[in-house]
């Protein structure tokens, strides 16, 4: 993601750029609400799908709080830099808390107002925590998830989004993640393993016979918004109207388009018959693959990247998962978490100057075997940290609080008991 810090000299107000990232901003949204609520509550059963709705609800609530009153400083404010304080390797300061300084009139390098680069930032913060609560979908309480929610945006997400985009070490280092591989779904996707993992596998998941989604339909329309989404969320992180964005446009719906087509071939190959819920897994694992490429690489890149990425991912749901008999219930890990590692590694072979610019990072493919392996240190820094947090905060809000729910709760819905609601009368 490029540069957001104000400029040595007085920045103008670009209006093309303005509308296009307030455009974008609402796109990212929809991959929130309604894109994950929707995919995610039709791979539930029809008995939990407003559990999966409400868990969206709290974070596009609590979280946008969150992010204004301390995120926002804590991943792209600069005290701590300019006093030269030790903390700037954790959090960027506490100079712009409650956005204090950023007003109408402040405008970043790229001619857009910091408001508008705010409120963009903050829909990245909200889809992180979303991707997580499909591992351990139908056994957790509401309680429990939204004080682990908290605390896991403060601890994991705000310090990573630091370290990569907002001046952090691994943004020294020369990683490249462009919009996310490794401050969303990696982050997200290992939580989403650790926690799949504390929490226990459903009690019918023990029984070996699959639990079908309750409405495909609803599946599709979820994707459909997430895949639209998502052109905001990569074609937006230049944080202007130009090539570059237009280049992030093609290589994600590309990328989309080759994994979705892949993952559905080897549906048909591997189960006699191509299915919705394949092809819709497929799509998105291409969309969460090229994130971190999506501005430095070109066509060649998106369709590898497209091609390669639901091979791997569905190796790790159809074969890895029932090997291990972990329940990743809607598949957060095998999509996001694995599609976020291949495409932050990918980055690093595929990567080219002819969109970089002269000068720019090239990958292993163009000669360039360093940023190949800045590619997966990158890779392995944000999974320890990920992993080491999550552990940490479940044990924490499991003790005081309770992350599953009883078992007669589970077995009659948590829509009824956690919400006193039911999504079909």
């Amino acid at each position: 993601m490029m540069t957001t810090l104000l400029s040595a000299y007085t920045p103008v107000l670009n209006t093309g750029n303005t509308a296009w990232m307030i455009m974008a901003t609402i796109l990212v949204l929809l991959m929130s609400i309604p894109g994950i609520a929707l995919f995610y509550g039709g791979l539930v059963r029809q008995k939990n799908v407003l559990s999966v709705i409400m868990q969206t609800m709290l974070i596009v609530g609590v979280v946008s709080l969150l992010w204004v009153a301390i995120g926002y400083t804590w991943a792209f404010g600069t005290g701590f830099k300019e006093s030269g304080s030790w903390a700037w390797f954790f959090m960027g300061g506490l100079d712009k808390a409650f956005l204090k300084g950023v007003t109408i009139n402040s405008i970043t390098s790229t001619g857009i107002p910091e408001l508008t680069f705010a409120m963009y930032q903050c829909m990245f913060a909200l889809i992180t925590p979303a991707l997580i609560l499909g591992a351990f979908a139908e056994r957790i309480k509401f309680k429990g998830y939204m004080v682990f929610t908290i605390l896991w945006v403060i601890i994991a997400y705000f310090p990573m989004a630091h370290w990569v985009w907002g001046g952090g070490f691994l943004q020294e280092m020369g990683a490249l993640d462009f919009a996310g591989g490794t401050v969303v779904h990696i982050n997200a996707g290992i939580s989403a393993l650790i926690m799949c993992l504390m929490i226990g596998q459903r009690d019918d998941y023990k029984k070996g016979h699959a639990i079908l989604p309750h409405n495909v339909t609803i599946v599709f329309m979820g994707t459909s918004f997430l895949w639209l989404g998502w052109f905001g969320f990569n074609a937006g992180s230049g944080l202007a109207a130009d090539g570059l964005a237009a280049n992030a446009f093609l290589v994600t719906h590309v990328a989309a388009a080759a994994a979705a087509v892949t993952w559905m071939a080897i549906d048909w190959m591997c189960n006699k018959k191509p299915t919705t819920v394949g092809a819709c897994t497929g799509a998105v694992a291409g969309l969460v693959a090229i994130t971190p490429a999506a501005g430095s690489t070109d066509l060649v890149g998106a369709f590898a990247i497209g091609i390669i990425t639901p091979i791997v991912c569905f190796i790790m749901v159809a074969v890895i998962k029932p090997f291990f008999k972990y329940d990743d219930a809607l598949d957060a890990f095998g999509v996001h978490g694995m599609g976020g590692i291949i495409g932050s590694i990918l980055t690093g072979v595929f990567a080219t100057s002819s969109v970089t610019g002269v000068g720019g990072a090239e990958g292993a493919l163009y000669g360039d075997w360093h940023q190949l392996w800045v590619q997966i240190e990158a890779t392995l820094i944000s999974i320890l940290y990920s992993a080491v947090v999550t552990y940490l905060l479940y044990i924490l809000v499991d003790k005081f609080i309770g992350m599953r729910v009883c078992r007669r709760v589970e077995e009659e819905g948590l829509d009824i008991y956690e919400h006193g609601e039911s999504a079909y009368n």
